[in-house]
């Protein structure tokens, strides 16, 4: 899943995309709104964590542009404006959820898998398809009812498969929600991490659950 965090302060920006990738997200990051406000006209973003006090442009204009032509993307405010009003503001220009500074980072973490769930249309923290299942708030994926041991890329990737269990998937597409702006679609890695992952699900299952459709690109389906 990709986010892009948009958030003038450098230490709390490169904190958030940290913390994020090591939950397995891909991350970009905006120091500006007006950085922000291209970025989202150019990439399908799952979410969108906005400061509002973003110099170039303000996050609430951020919002509202957004918004004039995106009514999918969630976003969740992040602000040190912890006024009533402002809340009520965020709000009603189209963000999803409002939180103010400071905060907990695992408080920001359930607010942003509740949004991508959301997102979705999946209401239940645990994805299944058949045999394998995965608790998107521990990270812990079972296969066959037993623990399986993936690294955080295998598990992101395995999440978005999940997520869209019986649609095709493409590289590039898998890619972009997974890897972020800065992954080659022809990257080798991405294609280790893929055959990596069918290998480990390939041992825990006896088949392997990813078809790959040439020229299309890869569907997680249901083992009979």
């Amino acid at each position: 899943m990709r986010i892009l965090v948009a958030e003038d302060d450098v230490d709390l920006r490169e904190a958030l995309a940290e913390g994020l990738a090591l939950e397995g997200y891909a991350v970009d990051t905006a120091a500006r709104g007006d950085e922000a406000d291209l970025m989202l006209f150019d990439v399908d973003y799952d979410l969108l964590v906005l400061d509002l006090n973003l110099p170039g442009m303000d996050g609430m204009e951020v919002l509202q542009r957004l918004r004039s032509y995106d009514k999918q993307t969630n976003v969740l405010i992040l602000s040190a404006r912890a006024d009533l009003e402002d809340k009520i503001a965020g709000l009603d220009e189209g963000a999803n959820d409002y939180m103010t500074k400071p905060f907990h980072f695992a408080e920001l973490l359930a607010r942003v898998r509740a949004l991508l769930r959301r997102r979705t249309v999946q209401e239940s923290r645990v994805l299944a398809c058949g045999a394998l299942t995965m608790d998107t708030a521990s990270r812990r994926v079972c296969a066959g009812g037993r623990p399986l041991a993936l690294t955080a890329k295998e598990t992101a990737l395995l999440e978005y498969l999940l997520l869209h269990a019986g649609r095709t998937v493409s590289q590039a597409e898998l890619i972009e929600h997974v890897w972020g702006e800065a992954a080659d679609e022809f990257s080798n890695s991405a294609r280790v991490h893929i055959s990596t992952l069918r290998r480990k699900l390939r041992t825990a299952l006896g088949c392997d659950p990813i078809r790959t459709r040439i020229g299309e690109g890869y569907c997680l389906e249901e083992q009979p």
